[in-house]
């Protein structure tokens, strides 16, 4: 979940260091460093943000005119935040340098092998392990500053992304990745490299997505990429589809608010050329090559963590009931350690924001060695996931950069019922007159969503009133139940108020205990199948005192006379309600989390891409 930033070429490293590490840090917070290569190597880190270490630097920064150099923002795993244990690392004789994204997991062999032979260590942290071991490597051969790391990689077990200078060697870059992302930006005369695309597409347009066990060596000479065997490959350059204000607030107080109000336009992207509702034409051509086995799948399994675990189970209620195809949805990390019943032909829909989330890849890296066909739903191109992936989608939603999603999610939503209609129409199970349909309602979603957005001041309101709450209950029932999960979801994240999402059903069988006058509880109450029972809970949380917030739909004359606070959504058909009924949710704990004085876009504790276990 860390970020890292490296830069190789003839400008002051530093500068372009420091504004890649602001664009990564939603990646993590905790501490962050830096390290430039002039007359040796200088390192310079801090706990805290990375606003903190450019004040810890101050005026020194003049001084750093060195144009090779790599920075760090911290997500804590082994050792917590402290200017200690942040990246760099440096090896014992402070000739080395690194910075790591990944987790080592024998580091502690590693780290007692080499303590037996006199080395010592200041941190907790795996990487100085690994630096310390990459200098005992290169002090026992007479190989270059590459060929140590790259013995040492075939050593190490765990994921890493990692970049590597030498004093020995000052104009010499090395990176490497497993398990954990790295791009490389190909500039004229000069490299960047980062965890993602963000730092580099002000710069350049060309980047390089290194593979698992690849190494990069950049000199002034040469960019070479080789692999842990020695053997040269050959660099596959892409071209970076992404323009510089979407990664910019464009104005708003935060980034999350930005992705909120972004998801009319998101939702659109997700269809552009894909979705024709005039015409009855639905096309995706990322799931042509694979197409009869997701058609004549005898079920499908979802994999995803957090709010794409929360798209899935919407997912599997639209597939169910458009395709008649058994769907189970797994928590990744679950999954992937138990022994799933996986069968040859089973498809397996992996969904990630990130395309880089460390359960979710490895999930499907076991059912893909069980003979599933492997479907990635992903937003960033390149990813890990979307090269693994048998076949898949991209969402299309533009960079995410507020660590709680919300964009993703409505994305996710609209890709996902766009493969369901595409399944369904090819199996016969729906007609071609509700196919057509579900075109045209799809179509629709993205101007609904901006009805909603546009009683923003209304739900700030409601907010100010519940700011100070202690608990929240989330009910909702059938495509409004996974609705209700990811509210609760959204405002633990950002305001830190404890708050469970619950089918609604489900409330009598032990949650009603909790309420009282002093809970609030938010229902998705939308005119759908399941209505007239939401109507019986709402009546029964009443009966007990509890505080009312109700999404309803527009016109709903019933609810608002008993609910609390009523928040209106259009219309629209109730599998595709989700797209718009969690946008109210979202508002609520953007504003509730404002109004605590949090910090919205880098809540606590939190990293937006968990590329580790």
């Amino acid at each position: 979940m860390c970020g890292i930033v490296a830069y190789f070429g003839n400008r002051p490293a530093y500068p372009i260091i420091v504004k890649g590490l602001k664009r990564l840090e939603y990646r993590g917070y905790d501490s962050a460093g830096v390290a430039i290569q002039q007359d040796g190597i200088v390192v310079h880190k801090k706990q805290g943000k990375v606003a903190d270490l450019e004040k810890h630097i101050g005026k020194a920064a003049d001084s750093l005119k060195g144009t090779i150099g790599i920075g760090h923002t911290r997500w804590a795993t082994h050792g917590e935040p402290s200017d200690i244990n942040a990246h760099p690392h440096r090896s014992s004789d402070g000739k080395l340098s690194i910075i790591h994204n990944g987790i080592i997991e024998n580091y502690g062999s590693l780290k007692k092998e080499l303590t037996s032979k006199g080395y010592t260590f200041k941190s907790d942290t795996d990487t100085e392990v690994l630096i310390t071991f990459i200098q005992d490597i290169l002090s026992n051969t007479d190989g270059t500053i590459e060929n140590a790391v790259r013995i040492a990689l075939t050593q190490v077990i765990g994921a890493y992304a990692i970049a590597v200078m030498s004093e020995d060697e000052p104009r010499k870059l090395v990176a490497a990745r497993k398990g954990s992302p790295l791009v490389i930006g190909i500039g004229k005369g000069e490299y960047f490299l980062a965890s993602d695309a963000t730092p580099i597409i002000e710069y350049t347009n060309e980047v390089v997505y290194l593979n698992d066990e690849e190494i990069a060596i950049i000199t002034d000479d040469e960019f070479l990429i080789k692999d842990t065997k020695d053997a040269q490959l050959n660099p596959y350059i892409q071209i970076v589809d992404m323009e510089l204000e979407t990664i910019e607030k464009g104005g708003y107080a935060h980034f999350m608010l930005k992705e909120i109000f972004e998801q009319p336009q998101s939702i659109t992207d997700g269809m552009r050329g894909r979705l024709n509702a005039e015409e009855g034409i639905l096309t995706l051509g990322g799931i042509r090559e694979y197409a009869d086995q997701l058609i004549n799948a005898e079920r499908i399994i979802i994999v995803g963590c957090g709010t794409s675990w929360h798209a899935g189970l919407v997912a599997e209620y639209i597939f169910e009931e458009f395709c008649r195809i058994p769907v189970e949805v797994e928590y990744a990390s679950e999954f992937r350690y138990r022994n799933p019943v996986i069968k040859k032909g089973d498809v397996v829909l992996a969904i990630s924001q990130s395309g880089e989330t460390a359960d979710t890849l490895a999930a499907i890296e076991l059912a893909k060695k069980k003979g599933a066909i492997i479907f990635g739903i992903v937003n960033t191109v390149g990813s890990s996931i979307a090269r693994t992936s048998h076949e898949g989608a991209y969402l299309h939603a533009g960079p995410e950069i507020g660590v709680a999603s919300t964009k993703a999610f409505t994305a996710q939503l609209t890709v996902l019922s766009m493969i369901a209609l595409r399944v369904a129409k090819n199996k016969g199970t729906i007609t071609d007159r509700k196919y057509r349909e579900f075109l045209h309602e799809l179509k629709s979603i993205p101007n609904k969503v901006k009805r909603v957005l546009e009683s923003s001041q209304k739900i700030e309101l409601i907010s100010d009133l519940f700011k100070d709450a202690k608990n929240f209950l989330y009910l909702g029932r059938g495509y409004n139940f996974p609705v209700a999960l990811e509210g609760a979801l959204k405002l633990k994240e950002i305001s830190y108020i404890h708050a469970e999402g619950y089918p609604a059903a489900e409330m009598k069988h032990g949650p009603i205990a909790l309420i009282d006058e002093e809970m609030p509880v938010v229902f998705i109450a939308t005119r759908d199948s399941s209505y007239d029972k939401v109507v019986s809970n709402i009546q029964e949380v009443k009966a007990r005192k509890g505080v009312v917030i109700a999404v309803v739909t527009e016109g709903d004359v019933l609810i608002p006379k008993m609910a609390d606070f009523v928040i209106e959504v259009p219309a629209t058909h109730e599998a595709f309600m989700p797209l718009v009924s969690v946008v109210p949710l979202q508002l609520l704990s953007y504003y509730i989390a404002v109004l605590r004085g949090c910090n919205v876009d880098q809540p606590r504790n939190l990293a937006k891409s968990v590329t580790v276990e």
